[in-house]
């Protein structure tokens, strides 16, 4: 009954107008009480998958894959908590800005190389480089949203080496 309501109504049409980012937008549209547990209940998972990663490094012979397995997932779900504050299309955004950009394509690649290395090329050595860049590449990524800290941290790498 209500499908035949919204077609006679002229709704349904203007659904099929609606683009995908528009359909993805109004269907992630939680309150801020959702916004904040969501932000807090994935930060945590991440947190403690990173955790729970180092310590999983220390176990012999199965330690390290553990280790790659959990951090990323950590970093993954890290990454996906401010998903949560900021709506899923803004965050992509603001990823790609010009500012973030390298940052994040860095850090996803090194994402994506770390399991390669793990799993498929079946390079621990690697896998943990790759493990290092992803670090040092979110790092970078995170301190992108504090104004002026990036430069204030090259201001002072500069200075240290000269």
């Amino acid at each position: 009954m209500d499908k035949l309501k919204s077609v006679l109504s002229g709704e349904e049409s203007r659904r099929d107008d609606r683009t995908v980012l528009q359909t993805v937008n109004e269907a992630s549209s939680l309150s801020w009480a959702t916004r904040v547990k969501g932000f807090v209940g994935c930060f945590v998972v991440g947190g403690v998958c990173t955790i729970l990663g180092i310590c999983m490094l220390f176990l012999p012979k199965i330690g390290l894959t553990l280790f790659i397995v959990f951090y990323t997932f950590g970093n993954i779900c890290t990454l996906g908590s401010t998903m949560f504050l900021m709506g899923p299309m803004k965050q992509l955004k603001r990823m790609c800005d010009k500012t973030r950009a390298l940052a994040t394509t860095i850090m996803i690649t090194c994402l994506v190389l770390t399991l390669c290395a793990a799993f498929w090329w079946k390079n621990f050595g690697l896998a943990l480089l790759f493990c290092i860049l992803q670090i040092l590449a979110f790092t970078w990524y995170s301190l992108s949203y504090i104004p002026c800290v990036r430069e204030a941290i090259l201001k002072l790498v500069s200075k240290c080496i000269c």
